[in-house]
């Protein structure tokens, strides 16, 4: 598995979470078209948010990237935010509850 953690922070990232919050149902169906994927979350923070993508492998986090890039380039960009700082690797260890 491979894990990405988009980090939005500074001028227009609150507004551009919200706006990702608000598209769930454009969001969803997005990332469910992208083979490989498994979750998507966003958490919100005082300062902005971040969201976090589960795939399958590196290639499907890489195509989940480029079609997050471009939603925001088409629904966001009059917010005028900075780029997120992406962070990405292969999951090393996980368990569940």
């Amino acid at each position: 598995m491979h894990t990405v953690i988009r980090t939005y922070s500074g001028k227009g990232a609150v507004e551009t979470i919200d706006l990702i919050i608000a598209s769930k149902k454009d969001i969803k169906k997005i990332m469910r078209g992208v083979k490989g994927f498994i979750s998507y979350s966003v958490i919100k923070t005082e300062t902005g948010g971040f969201s976090v993508t589960i795939s399958k492998n590196e290639k499907a986090s890489d195509a989940i990237t480029a079609a997050a890039r471009e939603w925001v380039l088409a629904h966001a960009a009059h917010l005028k935010a900075k780029a997120p700082k992406i962070t990405g690797g292969t999951v090393s260890m996980q368990f569940d509850a």
